[in-house]
């Protein structure tokens, strides 16, 4: 059995969100027939078309080799191609959605859940929480999102997702300012003014979902460390569970001065790539969460890695999913086989149907938790709506 051929997909999801998410997928064909999909994680923020396009790039790599060979593989494209070794966000996802559809492809072979091939299965439920709720957290029918400005809006946000059955939420309280014309909240070191409209909402959330519900504060890097350091100590007192993308990735001391002015453990990781990546900010203990994407940092076969360095220095995971189906299915088989998997991003994305669409088969948490997929392979592939309806070029 060889690879034959990649197809790669630029999939469109329904109505209005056409332009603004463009998942980017790859299958992987073999001489036997056998197929597997990844996924490049670059559907949101600029960049997907540049993925499509590396894909591509790299598909005359693996074409005519054994699939079976994903080590062999995942070395070949990191070394033989010049640009691997400090690649940045384009060439990893391109990278991380081929190795990610040989795993597809092994499990298929051998019968078994892409759990099995990452060390078998830890746990059989994993605990998610409902994430990005700036954005509300609205009916899985909805075409839009309904977003909240006021402490209270924030409130209710949150309300709507503990009733879904979550124990746990994670929003960015910092991205929207006080009303829909005032535009975002202004970045720099922020004034006492906008601090308290951070800590208000915080405020606001905690004291509607009570005592026991955790919040997961998320910081999307906008902010320089100072004001990151300025907001961190105004919510403390609300129990945070952690606190996401304080600063900038770029610069392991950076994020290290954060974390010892907060009393919050941080997390950060889905703009980090490879092993080597995620080494400096373990070493310092800049990072106590680490958040890999496994459509990001360099497929399925480094994501295992990483959480087994991270294992080293007592860290925890949260893998980072916002994507299709592909990357939610995929992330849930090496969530359930690590030991130090902490809990689930559930993002809004994958709530609602125009996303859910894209995928053959729906997984969905029942009272915020998630089972693994049982099907050989990764245990996802793209619904006949999402071929039918995507770009699609295939490399031979």
């Amino acid at each position: 059995m060889v690879i034959t051929s990649v197809d790669v997909f630029a999939l469109k999801h329904r109505g209005k969100h056409q332009g603004s998410l463009r998942a980017i997928i790859c299958r992987v064909n073999t001489s036997d027939g056998v197929y597997g999909y990844g996924e490049c994680g670059l559907s949101y923020g600029n960049g997907a078309m540049a993925g499509f396009h590396m894909i591509k790039e790299l598909a005359p790599l693996i074409i005519g080799q054994d699939p079976m060979r994903n080590e062999y593989l995942w070395e070949r494209m990191f070394k033989d191609t010049f640009w691997g070794q400090a690649g940045g966000a384009i060439f990893y996802a391109a990278m991380s959605a081929i190795d990610m559809a040989l795993f597809d492809i092994k499990g298929k072979v051998l019968n078994v859940p892409a759990y099995q091939l990452l060390g078998g299965k830890y746990r059989d439920e994993l605990r998610a929480y409902a994430s990005q709720l700036q954005l509300g957290w609205p009916d899985d029918n909805a075409d839009g999102f309904d977003l909240p400005y006021t402490p209270e809006e924030f409130a209710k946000a949150a309300r709507l997702a503990v009733d879904d059955g979550y124990d746990a939420i994670k929003i960015d309280f910092l991205s929207l300012s006080r009303n829909p014309m005032d535009g975002k909240v202004p970045l720099g070191i922020m004034s006492p003014k906008d601090i308290q409209l951070i800590a208000d909402r915080v405020k606001a959330v905690r004291e509607e979902v009570g005592p026991y519900v955790e919040i997961i504060l998320e910081n999307h890097s906008k902010t320089d460390a100072i004001s990151a350091t300025k907001i961190g100590q105004a919510v403390e007192k609300y129990d945070i569970m952690y606190y996401e993308e304080v600063c900038t990735p770029l610069y392991p001391p950076v994020m290290t001065n954060v974390a010892r002015k907060v009393n919050i453990p941080i997390a950060n990781g889905e703009r980090l790539f490879t092993r080597w990546g995620y080494l400096p900010f373990l070493e310092n203990d800049s990072i106590q969460v680490i958040q890999p994407d496994i459509c990001l940092c360099g497929g399925m076969t480094e994501a295992k890695k990483i959480c087994d360095l991270a294992h080293i220095f007592d860290a925890t995971v949260q893998v980072h999913v916002c994507g299709s189906p592909i990357t939610l299915a995929a992330s849930l088989h090496l969530e359930a086989a690590i030991p130090n998997f902490c809990i689930h991003e559930h993002h809004v994305i994958n709530k609602v149907m125009y996303n859910r669409e894209l995928g053959k088969y729906d997984y969905a948490p029942v009272n915020g938790k998630f089972t693994v997929p049982e099907l050989p392979g990764i245990g996802q592939e793209l619904s006949d709506y999402a071929i039918k309806n995507a770009y699609c070029e295939t490399v031979k």
